[in-house]
């Protein structure tokens, strides 16, 4: 049976990036990565449709830590000891310089996710840090000197610490192997998902988007603003991704059956958005015009329709009890939304090991000595933007370093 200092269970991000920075701090430690399945860093390669989403260029620890439905205030402390700024700089000195888009989002300049893939392959080949794929972990059970590990076909491996890394999963009992180490398991659902609408007539115009809206869960007081995108099938956009990380329990335990509400001028009250229509009524225009640029012509359309006012009609001679109805419609539209889409490949769920069973400032659990965790596998997720990698990456970092103080 092979004995090791250190086996990190899981070869995605968190596995690698812990690995990597562990060989650096003990170039002398021997190192083992297991992966169950027959493909390593398989989210990294589809993350950002293959391109990678490597962090965001949010540099404020406090707002970063806000982009964190659950863990954000744990994540807070973490991200003083490493934040995006250092995993730009750590990039950097591996010969991976990233960039900035628009919306804070950060890639590889390559555009290729197989840049950070290929990073990772070189730096644990350079390590000597040992990698054994189609490997699955039975059981792990304490010892006097560490941890030994029950894997598939009987083999057998021990080790002095221990560091898991297995990523999120849909599946409570993917935990399994944890549970029996008496950790508790939140209970795992999915997060970052759109907002379903079932044949609603809203939904016969997909690609359009406002840019600025405030999308709500009236029954759940929860509420976000931003971009927003009528799909094939309902609600989707950073507005609504957010709030779906937001309120990803609450809409679990009922069922995701909820209503959804949308303010599509936020700039403007009621009564400015009403004023605003009826004083159109001094222009000569057919009321097809449409008075906002903020809303694209295809829902303007739509809203008139909504509240049957035909388009031909002049603004003059438009009800105002109309207008103030049309008023309404675009301060706070009303949907009543079934169901979920997740969003791209990249499912998220929170779940996972029980922050408050983890010691955050070495990422240890605090049931078991030598036991680390790192990644998704805690219950800790963020919006879609980078910053599930960049807790990955911190964890991971702040992990490696803890073990190295025991080997």
């Amino acid at each position: 049976m092979l004995h090791y200092d250190t086996i990190i269970v899981g070869g995605g991000a968190a596995g690698f990036f812990a690995a990597i920075r562990l060989a650096e701090l003990k170039p002398n430690a021997s190192i083992l990565i297991l992966e169950k399945s027959n493909k390593l860093l398989s989210k990294v390669e589809i993350s950002g449709g293959g391109r990678c989403n490597v962090t965001n260029a949010c540099f404020d620890n406090k707002l970063l830590a806000d982009n964190y439905p659950r863990g954000n205030k744990e994540l807070l402390g973490c991200f003083h000891r490493f934040n995006p700024a250092d995993t730009v700089k750590w990039f950097q000195s591996k010969g991976v310089r990233l960039k900035t888009e628009i919306d804070g989002r950060m890639f590889p300049i390559t555009d290729d996710s197989q840049t950070i893939i290929d990073c990772f392959t070189k730096e644990t080949e350079r390590l000597g840090i040992e990698i054994s794929i189609r490997t699955r972990v039975e059981k792990i059970e304490k010892t006097a000197d560490g941890f030994l590990l029950h894997l598939d076909e009987s083999d057998k491996v021990a080790c002095k610490t221990l560091l898991i890394a297995t990523g999120g999963h849909p599946k409570k009992e993917h935990f399994y192997y944890l549970s029996e180490l008496k950790h508790k398991i939140e209970n795992p659902v999915p997060s970052l998902f759109t907002f379903n609408l079932h044949r609603h007539a809203i939904c016969k115009m997909p690609g359009v988007s406002v840019a600025d809206t405030i999308v709500r869960l009236p029954e759940h007081k929860e509420q976000f603003r931003g971009p927003l995108l009528i799909t094939h099938w309902g609600l989707s956009g950073p507005a609504v991704l957010k709030l779906s990380a937001f309120a990803a329990r609450k809409l679990n335990d009922c069922g995701y059956r909820y209503s959804v509400e949308i303010n599509w001028l936020p700039d403007l009250s009621l009564k400015e958005l009403t004023d605003l229509l009826i004083n159109q009524k001094n222009t000569k225009s057919n009321i097809r015009k449409n008075p906002f640029d903020h809303i694209p012509q295809r829902l303007w359309e739509y809203f008139l329709e909504n509240v049957n006012i035909k388009q031909e009609v002049k603004w003059a001679d438009c009800p105002n009890g109309k207008l103030t109805e049309l008023a309404q419609k675009l301060h706070q539209s009303m949907f009543e939304a079934q169901g979920k889409t997740t969003f791209k490949e990249e499912f998220v769920t929170c779940g996972g090991v029980s922050r408050k069973e983890i010691d955050f400032r070495t990422m240890e659990s605090k049931l078991h000595p030598n036991l680390c965790f790192a990644g998704e596998v805690i219950d800790i997720d963020g919006i879609t933007g980078g910053f599930n990698f960049q807790a990955a990456w911190t964890c991971a970092y702040i992990a490696a370093e803890s073990i190295a103080n025991k080997i």
